[in-house]
């Protein structure tokens, strides 16, 4: 009896290591956090070279250039494949928006709906998302700037009634004692003047510049499911704009599974004196997301 007790015992036993077992291992991974050490301390000076490749490239297209870029890449791979899916993902970006000369922007006009976007690849479905990036207050209001952003968003909204817009800003700007943000003041224009749906809208009301839209956005997309989208900006702006989230976009991918494509571009046709630069204030944002070196995200220029 006393024998018959102890095997019951053993297999109890058994049975519930055998469940635990079964329990950790089912238990899905967490992901990685896709800004913790981007790139690895042995490549930085490789993925810095490289970036200051890519904007050699944009100012001077010579093919010389285009094939220093490449032994940038090569160089990186040596290093670490991890890095290299990166660095990759950074460069065949940057050569599409900014070194392919046919690349064409789709610009806003004044139209009450973007169906011009249909032709860029943009499909209505709630797996897309309209991504609005601010531009800075003054004195707590928006600019008429950003007001133009956000016509031009209502435009797309209106073509494409299924999909979500993020709205991504601070509170910057002098003269701002109560606070206001872009994100929230973007959220009330296309609520209260143009009549969208404020369940469609979701807010980033922390980044303050736009490596921060970026990486705060990406975290909304991610919790919303987007699978693709389209940035919505002044046409200075798309470029630098898109070469960001590509980059927060290859970290996502890599470190958390989440694969946001960058589908269409839409673009308030203004100009801005401010940002003559925009590449290079794209590459030193990119540095500081990758956290290089040399680089970093604040104290750059605010569009």
């Amino acid at each position: 009896m006393k024998k018959r007790r102890i095997a019951l015992i053993l297999l109890l036993a058994l049975v519930v290591l055998l469940l635990a077992l079964q329990v950790a291992i089912s238990r899905p991974q967490t992901p990685e956090p896709p800004l913790t050490q981007p790139i690895s301390a042995a490549n930085a000076d490789n993925v810095n070279g490289l970036l200051n490749d890519l904007l050699k490239a944009h100012q001077s297209a010579a093919a010389e250039d285009a094939r220093q870029i490449e032994e940038d890449l090569n160089a990186i791979r040596a290093v670490d494949s991890r890095d290299y899916e990166i660095a990759k993902a950074i460069a065949e970006h940057w050569r599409k928006v900014y070194l392919d000369p046919d690349y064409e922007l789709c610009l806003y006009h004044g139209e009450e709906r973007a169906e011009a976007l249909r032709d860029f690849g943009v499909q209505d479905s709630p797996a897309h998302a309209f991504v609005v990036l601010g531009y800075e207050l003054m004195n707590g209001e928006m600019q008429p700037e950003l007001m133009s952003r956000c016509d031009a968003a209502a435009a797309a909204a209106r073509a494409f009634p299924s999909t979500i817009l993020v709205c991504s800003g601070g509170a910057t700007g002098a003269n701002n004692p109560q606070g206001h943000t872009e994100a929230g003041s973007m959220k009330a224009y296309l609520t209260e003047r143009c009549g969208i749906d404020a369940s469609r809208i979701f807010i980033d009301e922390q980044a303050m510049t736009t490596a921060e839209n970026a990486v705060n956005t990406f975290e909304i997309l991610r919790k919303q499911g987007v699978r693709t989208m389209t940035i919505v900006t002044s046409g200075y702006h798309q470029r630098w704009g898109q070469a960001l989230y590509n980059a927060v976009g290859a970290l996502y991918r890599q470190r958390a599974g989440c694969d946001v494509e960058i589908v269409g571009n839409y673009s308030c046709d203004v100009e801005n004196a401010r940002f003559q630069n925009d590449d290079q204030i794209a590459v030193m944002q990119i540095a500081g997301i990758l956290q290089l070196p040399g680089g970093g995200m604040r104290g750059r220029p605010r569009p």
